[in-house]
């Protein structure tokens, strides 16, 4: 059987590496919606030689290529999402967590041009407090 890293490396034409394929068996199935330098910190726990670049690069790569989402939800920092899928997303600003939100929200993706603008991606990101933070501010 295939590694399914080694594929997608691949085919994004990335030279394939075991750095790179940490990175993407970090991010496979990953709801934390890390920062480039999340990833970076687990990575270099087990290599060590590794480079923020060659993260930020592979990241880059990964969206540029449409492999996963690249979230400007966070006023500090890019967060990264693996799940292709239609979503949310909802970010505390008390906690700083990004959670994925499945809802009726919907934005018709049947447009493809806005005032002449040609539409690549839409991101509706939806910011508050978390339930987690509310119930602690309350008590």
């Amino acid at each position: 059987m295939k590694n399914p890293a080694i594929t997608k490396l691949k085919q994004i034409g990335l030279r394939v590496t075991p750095q790179r394929q940490a990175i993407l068996e970090l991010l496979e199935g990953n709801q934390t919606h890390p920062s480039a330098e999340d990833i970076y910190h687990e990575v270099l726990k087990k290599y060590p030689q590794i480079s923020f670049a060659t993260v930020y690069n592979t990241l880059s790569k990964l969206a540029g290529a449409g492999e996963i989402q690249e979230l400007d939800i966070d006023p500090n920092k890019k967060r990264f999402d693996p799940c292709l899928s239609h979503h949310l997303h909802f970010y505390c600003r008390v906690c700083g967590k990004i959670y994925d939100v499945e809802d009726d929200l919907t934005f018709p993706r049947a447009i493809q041009r806005v005032g002449g603008h040609k539409i690549e991606a839409i991101q509706i990101n939806l910011k508050g407090v978390c339930d987690a933070c509310t119930g602690k501010r309350q008590s």
